[in-house]
Parts: C-alpha cells; sequence; structure tokens
C-alpha cells in the first residue's frame, strides 16, 4: 500500500511490501494473519532485519541488568575524578583537560566516558530504552487518534469531514521537523500543566500529533470506499448503529493498513524524537537520549 508524505517526512514502501501482496489470491480457509505470517516467513530481508530489531529492543530493555552486574554503575553515577585499569594500566576516566576516556573494550567503559565521567555504553543503552519508548507511545497516540479522526471524517462526511480535513491540512502543511521542534520547545520550556518539561513521554505526545495526519488520510480515503460497500447497507438494514457498523464492520476491514502503518510510524517516530533530542526539544536531561548523546558528543 503505497503511502503519502509531506516535506519533512518521507515513508518507505519495503515495509508494506511483507505484509501486502497485490498479486497475491486469497486461499480459502486461510485467515488474513495467517496469510501474512507466510508472506513475512519468505521475505528473508524482513525476517533479518526484524531479528535485528528484536536484538536490539532486548538490549535496551536489559540496559538496568548491564549496569549492575556488568559495568557496576548506574545511568546516573559521575566519576569525573575517577580512574579505571585498561590493560594493566590505570588512565583517568576524564583527563585533567576534560577529555574523557575511550572506549576500553572492557566491562567498565566499554565505550569510554562522557564529559561527566559517566559510562557511555551505559547511557546508550538507556537512551535507546528511552527513545523505543518514546516512540512506542507516539505510535499508539498517532494510530489511536488517527483511527478515530479518519473513520469519523470518512464515515460521516458532510461538515464533520471537512473539519477534520481542514485540521488536518493545517498540520500536514509544516515539515514533521519544523512543527516538532516548535511544540517540543514549547512544551520543554512551560511543560503542560502540572506535567513538567523534563517529563520522559512529553515528547511522545509532541510526535504522536505530528504524525497524525500521516494516518488519517489513508484511513479517512479507505473509510470513504467501504461506507459504499454492500456489508455497510446490510449492517445498516439489520438496524445497527453508526458505531456499532464502525466497531464490527470498519475496523476490522482496516486491519491491513493499521498492520502497515505501526512499523512505519514507529520506525519514523524512533527517528524524529533522536531529532528533537539532537535539537534539544526531545527528552529532557538528566534523560539520556540517542540525539542528546551526539549532542553532547559533538560539543565535548
Amino acid at each position: 500500500m503505497a503511502t503519502t508524505s509531506a516535506p519533512g517526512t518521507e515513508f518507505s514502501e519495503g515495509l508494506s511490501s511483507g505484509f501486502v501482496d497485490d498479486g497475491a489470491e486469497i486461499q480459502p480457509g486461510i485467515g488474513p494473519w495467517r496469510l501474512a505470517a507466510r508472506r513475512l516467513r519468505r521475505n528473508k530481508v524482513a525476517l533479518f532485519f526484524g531479528a535485528l530489531f528484536l536484538v536490539i529492543v532486548v538490549l535496551c530493555l536489559l540496559a538496568p541488568v548491564y549496569a549492575h552486574d556488568v559495568a557496576h554503575t548506574t545511568l546516573a553515577t559521575e566519576n569525573i575524578t575517577g580512574t579505571v585499569k585498561v590493560g594493566g594500566q590505570t588512565k583517568d576516566i576524564v583527563s585533567p583537560t576534560g577529555i574523557p576516556i575511550g572506549p576500553t573494550w572492557h566491562s567498565q567503559y566499554f565505550f569510554g566516558a562522557d564529559g561527566n565521567g559517566r559510562d557511555t555504553a551505559v547511557r546508550l543503552l538507556y537512551g535507546g530504552r528511552n527513545s523505543l519508548e518514546v516512540g512506542a507511545v507516539a505510535t499508539i497516540i498517532t494510530m489511536v487518534l488517527a483511527l478515530i479522526l479518519g473513520t469519523l471524517a470518512g464515515y460521516y462526511r458532510g461538515w464533520s469531514d471537512g473539519i477534520i480535513s481542514r485540521a488536518l491540512d493545517v498540520i500536514w502543511a509544516f515539515p514533521a521537523v519544523l512543527l516538532g521542534v516548535t511544540l517540543g520547545t514549547m512544551f520543554a520550556v512551560g511543560g503542560i500543566g502540572p506535567i513538567h518539561g523534563t517529563f520522559l513521554l512529553l515528547p511522545a505526545f509532541v510526535i504522536g500529533l505530528v504524525y497524525i495526519p500521516y494516518v488519517a488520510k489513508p484511513v479517512r480515503a479507505q473509510v470513504l470506499q467501504l461506507r459504499e460497500r454492500e456489508f455497510i447497507d446490510a449492517a445498516r438494514q439489520q438496524g445497527l448503529s453508526n458505531r456499532q457498523i464502525m466497531f464490527s464492520e470498519l475496523l476490522p476491514n482496516l486491519s491491513s493498513t493499521i498492520v502497515v502503518f505501526i512499523p512505519l510510524i514507529l520506525a519514523n517516530a524512533i527517528l524524529l524524537e533522536a531529532g528533537l533530542s539532537y535539537l534539544g526539544a526531545g527528552v529532557q536531561p538528566p534523560n539520556p537520549s540517542w540525539g542528546t548523546m551526539i549532542s553532547d558528543g559533538i560539543a565535548t
């Protein structure tokens, strides 16, 4: 299924090809999920990168175990004046001139230290964990709101479609990075009500809002087609309410769209989070992020 992108973001069609095969025929007795799994097993490239992604996720989730049992440190431990033994030699973690130690390839400071004497490997795993968490929550926000708005706009049409579509067009008109930086900076400075700007999931809210049009518009287009199908007319004749039709008839027929968009939105959300954090508009200190670590590394 091809997706439409606006300036500032680009979605690849490669992932969707693992789930959608326009040339394949539906086989009797085989459900759509089982058929999709069979096609995915035949896609060796998708399986390889799926396994690689799973390994990265597991490593990031095991960040506390690595920090405690391997690196013997914590996320916030600073050791500017400390030393570490590397190859039988004692080296400063941070030199008197402020230069942190490089990779030791040992259990402690495997990837070296940052300017504050913190273990880079530990922060890398915790940063990946935070990036995955932000990306997952942002994807949930995007998919839920986009499905609601797209379904309402496509099913009811008329004035509700006009209002929702124009609101989506306003968000669509701005590049994703520019809109994310604007909202992220605003919320990072002032927060949202009682929620402080350093709250980890605040960037997830921003990213989730930014990507709503990229899913809501294709959902709306599909609902516009589905509402004219015979099974929708049959449901109306049976006396089902609009709410029942949307949940029992439309939503199951949107499953293929949902399956395709979830990995696309998740990947782009993680990338956008890293970019926003690098620019200071994403995850805020003391929480680590891959974007903030890149920024700190350049500054060091």
